[in-house]
């Protein structure tokens, strides 16, 4: 069954990339069906043991579901990123052979449904698109078919295919399906009154959970906080650096409404009020990490509107972040420590995972050791037992991409990464199109930023929406950019 998933890896995202980067309708059509038939050989691979009759049932079942979702998304083609923004927060606890994982089920419904419709489109109403993803679109696709290569030579194939089959397949139609998108300001608004929305209704949650002293699902996270000296919240999600980095995104897009202009009186006051509540929501996270991203994302944000007048917004940046960080009970009780490990005190033992994923990276340059392979090349370096020990959890991405994917796959990486934060904040004016693209371009910066800390940016949906969405708003001429000089 190893060589299935490698086949299926290879198949599946050679056939993604040609629906980002083919110009022609056929190609991309074969494109799709390559996409199907690897993400059908993957799950094949990871299937749980059960009765034939049990999975058969479970395949019509699901294309039932697609069907009916497909008919909907042709009907309502902004119901795609309603129903993702509703999804994000929804993980099933699910047992893939002897790996525990934690699943975005629903969101895979909605790709399903996705895909289906993508290929009526394609092939019933002879849609001539291509390379909708714009600026993004080959880079995305190098780095997605580089990915799917690299687990021939893995040295966990099962990790690696979880993170292909569970991740950059699905995930990837999602980005294509986002930039297919017509555009509609009064239905981005809306979108972004969901993510407002439903960031303050997490926030509730979170301070809730905070003054009950419970949290949901996440048992290490009650664990820790029975023997730590504060109290974590999670709110609805699984884990409070994600409900943390949820917020962040948040806060951003808000502010993409106050520095660029254009939203006066009321509106604004308004926007400031769920800023303040949402960060109170965020700081009950102590996530280090999504204080880190939210720190950045703002200094960029002054970087962007005001220039070279930034100088004193940086400094008040900085100034917060550090108090930020001194805010974090834990940050406060490791800093100082003598002990010949005080980085790693600090860090969390990050900077010695940094450090030997360099290492292994810099050991095979060309290749990696494939993806998914980080964890056992890890443990097996330093001499970790167990298949798949969890103190070699990487939780910086770039490092994981490097160790993983060897240099081009980072190359890769930083070309996606580029290309869609130059689409995003370049030439900005001040209209609608503009705060959009503001808004898109600060909150992906942000979860690259917070991706430097925890190794989740790829395993993240939000990080594809935001993809197709630099492309989408990438599409439509912004107001007064030529007047501002491409500045604000």
């Amino acid at each position: 069954m190893t060589l299935v998933a490698q086949i299926g890896s290879v198949v599946g995202c050679a056939g993604l990339a040609l629906l980002l980067a083919a110009p022609r309708r056929d190609l991309r059509l074969a494109g799709l069906a390559a996409w199907a038939l690897g993400l059908a050989a993957l799950a094949a691979y990871l299937a749980p043991s059960m009765s034939a009759a049990r999975l058969a049932a479970a395949a019509a079942a699901g294309l039932l579901v697609a069907a009916a979702g497909a008919w909907a998304l042709l009907r309502w083609p902004y119901l795609l990123a309603f129903a993702t923004l509703a999804c994000l927060p929804a993980r099933v606890p699910v047992t893939l052979g002897d790996e525990d994982a934690n699943l975005l089920l629903p969101l895979y419904a909605v790709v399903g449904a996705l895909a289906l419709a993508l290929g009526w489109q394609l092939a019933a109403c002879r849609d001539d698109r291509a390379r909708e993803l714009g600026p993004v679109a080959l880079p995305l696709a190098a780095f997605v078919a580089w990915t799917g290569l690299t687990l021939v030579w893995s040295v966990d194939v099962r990790e690696g295919a979880i993170f292909v089959g569970a991740f950059v397949l699905p995930f990837g139609l999602l980005s294509l399906g986002i930039a297919r998108l017509p555009w509609r300001g009064r239905r981005l608004t809306w979108l972004w009154v969901g993510l407002v929305g439903t960031a303050l209704a997490y926030a509730s949650v979170g301070l809730y959970q905070w003054a009950t002293r419970e949290v949901f699902w996440n048992q290490k996270v009650i664990v820790g906080n029975a023997y730590a000296p504060f109290f974590r919240v999670n709110s609805i999600f699984w884990d409070p650096s994600i409900y943390g980095r949820y917020l962040s995104a948040g806060i951003l897009t808000a502010l993409a409404g106050i520095l660029l202009g254009g939203v006066r009186g009321t509106r604004l006051a308004g926007l400031y009020a769920v800023v303040a509540a949402m960060w109170v929501g965020l700081f009950f996270s102590f996530s280090q990490s999504s204080f880190a991203a939210l720190s950045v994302g703002a200094v960029v944000a002054a970087l962007v509107v005001w220039g070279r007048r930034a100088a004193l917004a940086l400094a008040v940046s900085a100034l917060v972040l550090a108090l930020g960080a001194l805010a974090v009970p834990q940050a406060r009780d490791r800093i100082g420590t003598k002990s010949r490990s005080g980085l790693d005190a600090i860090t969390s033992d990050r900077s010695t995972l940094v450090g030997e994923g360099v290492r292994i990276a810099l050991d095979r340059p060309l290749g990696g050791v494939g993806v998914g392979g980080f964890k056992r090349a890890y443990a097996d370096r330093v001499g970790l037992p167990g298949k798949r020990p969890k103190k070699a959890a990487s939780h910086t991405t770039p490092v994981t991409v490097a160790a993983e994917e060897g240099l081009p796959g980072l190359a890769a990486f930083a070309w996606v990464v580029a290309a869609a934060l130059l689409a995003a904040l370049r030439g900005l004016g001040r209209g609608f199109t503009s705060r959009v693209s503001f808004a898109v371009g600060l909150t992906l910066l942000a979860i690259t930023v917070h991706s430097l800390f925890y190794n989740a940016m790829f395993e993240d949906p939000m990080t594809w929406a935001l993809l197709g969405l630099v492309a989408l708003s990438a599409t439509v001429p912004r107001k007064g950019a030529a007047a501002n000089g491409g500045g604000a």
